[in-house]
């Protein structure tokens, strides 16, 4: 299994050994003691799946405060464009984004700490995409950034997006708070 660090200080690609034969493959997608050698000592306490069709965007979502989430994102189903955006300000990256193309074929993750709002854009017909969290769910710690703000000009990869009307309503980047300093 191997981590490579990225531009931004604390994500992570994690590219696991992939095992296949003449029946199909066998990989580990977890395992603590690996991930403690690759740098991720966090401990996950809820696994989620979502599915969604093609020109979806999910995002970009973060949790504040006690329920701040790491999450750990791989696609079981079809391929997708994972983003994350830094929001610690005084990052040297702060406002930055990364984006990597997770798919069913590259079986890779990444590993979003705390303080990065996350979301993901579907390329194929379908994805499912599975991520581990750090923190539970709290409906009244949930925050999210305009997924098209000019200011982060993220390139989704899609044309006619399919967004929730909830994230439609997000705000934009210049007005979130500073809940996460780097």
């Amino acid at each position: 299994m191997q981590f490579e660090k990225t531009f931004i200080d604390g994500l992570l690609l994690v590219k696991p050994d992939v095992y296949p034969d003449d029946r199909g493959y066998f990989f580990e997608s977890f395992n603590k003691n690996k991930f403690s050698d690759g740098g991720i000592n966090d401990s996950f306490v809820q696994d989620n799946i979502s599915k969604s069709v093609k020109g979806t965007v999910r995002g970009l979502h973060y949790q504040i405060g006690e329920y701040a989430q790491g999450k750990l994102c791989s696609v079981v189903v079809g391929k997708v464009l994972d983003v994350a955006v830094d929001i610690r300000f005084g990052s040297p990256s702060f406002g930055k984004y990364y984006a990597v193309e997770l798919s069913e074929e590259n079986k890779n993750q990444l590993w979003i700490p705390p303080g990065f709002a996350h979301g993901f854009s579907v390329l194929s017909d379908v994805a499912i995409f599975s991520y581990k969290c750090t923190s539970l769910y709290n409906k009244q710690s949930e925050r999210a950034i305009l997924f098209n703000d000019p200011d982060l000009n993220i390139n989704w990869k899609i044309s006619n997006p399919n967004v929730s009307q909830k994230d439609l309503q997000a705000r934009s980047f210049k007005e979130i708070e500073k809940d996460f300093l780097y």
